[in-house]
C-alpha cells in the first residue's frame, strides 16, 4: 500500500468532506421526488407564496359571495347556512392561511440572503412547516366543499360551537384543520428563532438586523407562546364535541368565557404577528425608493418589539361587552391606548424617511407609502375602540370590519404586494411591467378604500355585522 494511503488529512480535506455531506443534504434531486423532498429555502418560500397567494384568491372568490348577498334587501342568493359557512370560511382564509403563511414565505426566502447563511437552521423542519400548512388548508376546505365548513365565524365562539347547537362535522373539521396548522406554524416560529440567532453571518451583531428580520423575529417569539394556547382551546372544543368533556359548557362545569381568554390571548398578538414582518417589509423597501437609511433605525426596531410585547396585554378589549369586572376593563383599556405609542414610532420614522429623501416613484413605493395610511386609518378606528363606553356602541357593528380590513388588508396587503414588486426581480431574474404595476396599485386602492371606508359611517349608523340579510 502506498505511504500516501496512510497519511493525515488536512484540514482542507476535511472542508471537502464537510462541504461535500452539506451538498448532499441541501441538494434537491431531479424529477419529481426532488420536487417533494427539496429543503431549499428559497424553493420552499416560493411554495409558501404561491399557496398562500392562491388561497387570498380564494377568499376573495368568498368575499365577493358576501357581499353579492348583502347588495340588496331580502336577497337569497346563499342560504343562511351556507352564509354562515362563507363568511367563517373567507375569515379563516384570509387570516389564518394567506396573512402568516405569505410572511413566512418572503422571510424564508429572504432571510439566509439578509443574514449571510446557507440555509435556514433546520431546513428539513422548514418543509415539514409548508407540507403540514398545506395539508392543513386542503383539511379545512375539505369541510367547507363537503358542505362541513366552520359556520361559526372565524373566532369560532361557543356555545354556539358546541354539538348540542351544532351538531353537523362543520367545527370537528375547523378544530382538527386549525390544531394541525398550530402545528406548522409553531415549529416555523421555532426554526427562525434559531436562526436569526445562530445562522448571522461573522460580524453581524443584534443591533445591524434588517427590520424585517426583527418583526419576524419577534412574530416567531410570539408564536411561540400564543399558538399552543389557541391549539390547546381547539383540542378541547373537540374534546368536547365528540367526549362530552363539558370544558366549555356551564351545564357540565365548564366556563364559555373560557373560549374567549384562550382565543384572544391567541387572537391580539397573532394581529401583530402578521402586520409586525409586513412592517419590515416597508422599512427595508422603502428607504431603497428614498435614496436614503430609514431615519431612527434603533427606535424601530426597539418600537417592534415594544408593540409585541405590549400586544400581550391588550387581548380583552376584544371582550369589553362580556360583563367583565370593571378594573379589568381599565387595564386593558389603558394598555390598548398605549400600545398605540410604539406602533406611532414606525409611521413618523417612514414620513421623515419620505421626507428627507429623494423619491422615485415606482408601483413598489407606491404600495409601501399608501400602506402608511391604511396604518394611521386602521390605528385610529382601533384606538377609538380600546375605549370601554365606544366599544360597547361599536361592538358587532361594521364598523369592526371597516377596522379590522384596515388592519390586515392595508398593513398586510398592500406591503406584500409592494414587496412582490421589490423583490421579483431578486426571484425571477425579470421585472414587472411598471404600467401595468400603476394601473394595479390605483385599481386596489381606490377600490379597497371605495368598499371599506364607508363601513365606519354605516356602523356608526348601528348596522350590526353577521347578518344573513335585512329589510328595506
Amino acid at each position: 500500500m502506498s505511504r500516501a494511503a496512510y497519511r493525515t488529512p488536512v484540514v482542507g480535506d476535511e472542508d471537502a468532506i464537510l462541504r461535500a455531506r452539506l451538498h448532499a443534504i441541501w441538494a434537491t434531486q431531479p424529477g419529481w421526488r426532488g420536487w417533494l423532498s427539496t429543503v431549499d429555502h428559497k424553493e420552499i418560500g416560493l411554495r409558501y407564496i404561491v399557496t398562500a397567494f392562491l388561497l387570498l384568491a380564494v377568499g376573495g372568490i368568498e368575499a365577493l359571495a358576501i357581499r353579492l348577498q348583502l347588495a340588496g334587501p331580502n336577497l337569497h342568493l346563499l342560504t343562511p347556512d351556507q352564509y354562515n359557512q362563507f363568511f367563517s370560511t373567507h375569515g379563516m382564509t384570509m387570516i389564518f392561511l394567506y396573512a402568516s403563511p405569505i410572511l413566512s414565505g418572503f422571510s424564508n426566502y429572504l432571510w439566509p440572503l439578509l443574514l449571510g447563511s446557507r440555509d435556514m437552521a433546520f431546513p428539513r423542519l422548514n418543509a415539514f412547516s409548508y407540507w403540514v400548512y398545506l395539508a392543513a388548508a386542503i383539511f379545512l376546505y375539505t369541510g367547507f366543499l363537503t358542505g362541513a365548513g366552520p359556520n361559526d365565524g372565524w373566532f369560532n365562539y361557543v356555545p354556539y360551537a358546541e354539538k348540542d347547537y351544532n351538531p353537523g362535522l362543520n367545527q370537528d373539521f375547523y378544530s382538527l384543520g386549525m390544531v394541525l396548522l398550530g402545528i406548522s406554524t409553531t415549529v416555523g416560529a421555532a426554526n427562525f428563532i434559531v436562526t436569526a440567532f445562530k445562522m448571522r453571518a461573522p460580524g453581524m451583531s443584534i443591533n445591524r438586523l434588517p427590520i424585517m428580520v426583527w418583526g419576524t423575529l419577534t412574530a416567531s417569539a410570539a408564536n411561540l407562546i400564543v399558538v399552543p394556547a389557541v391549539s390547546l382551546a381547539f383540542f378541547m372544543l373537540w374534546m368536547d364535541r365528540q367526549f362530552g368533556t363539558g370544558f366549555f359548557l356551564p351545564s357540565e362545569g365548564g366556563q364559555p368565557l373560557l373560549w374567549q381568554h384562550l382565543f384572544w390571548i391567541f387572537g391580539h398578538p397573532w394581529v401583530y404577528a402578521i402586520v409586525l414582518p409586513a412592517m419590515g417589509m416597508v422599512s427595508d423597501g422603502l428607504p431603497v425608493f428614498c435614496r436614503q437609511p430609514l431615519v431612527g433605525y434603533a427606535i424601530v426596531a426597539l418600537s417592534t418589539v415594544a408593540t409585541m410585547i405590549l400586544g400581550f396585554g391588550v387581548w380583552v378589549h376584544h371582550m369589553f361587552a362580556t360583563g367583565l369586572p370593571g378594573l379589568s376593563l381599565s387595564f386593558f383599556s389603558g394598555a390598548s391606548i398605549i400600545i398605540t405609542f410604539p406602533s406611532a414610532v414606525a409611521v413618523f420614522a417612514w414620513l421623515a424617511t419620505i421626507w428627507t429623501g429623494r423619491p422615485v416613484i415606482t408601483t413598489a413605493f407606491l404600495f409601501f407609502s399608501s400602506m402608511i395610511l391604511l396604518f394611521v386609518i386602521g390605528g385610529v378606528s382601533g384606538f377609538m375602540t380600546a375605549s370601554v363606553p365606544v366599544d360597547w356602541q361599536l361592538t358587532d357593528t361594521y364598523f369592526i370590519v371597516a377596522h379590522i380590513h384596515y388592519v390586515l388588508i392595508g398593513i398586510n396587503v398592500f406591503p406584500v404586494v409592494g414587496a412582490t414588486y421589490f423583490w421579483f426581480p431578486k426571484m425571477t431574474g425579470r421585472f414587472m411591467n411598471e404600467r401595468l404595476g400603476r394601473w394595479n396599485f390605483w385599481t386596489m386602492f381606490l377600490g379597497f378604500n371605495l368598499g371599506f371606508l364607508p363601513m365606519h359611517l354605516t356602523g356608526l349608523l348601528g348596522m350590526p355585522r353577521r347578518v344573513y340579510t335585512y329589510p328595506v
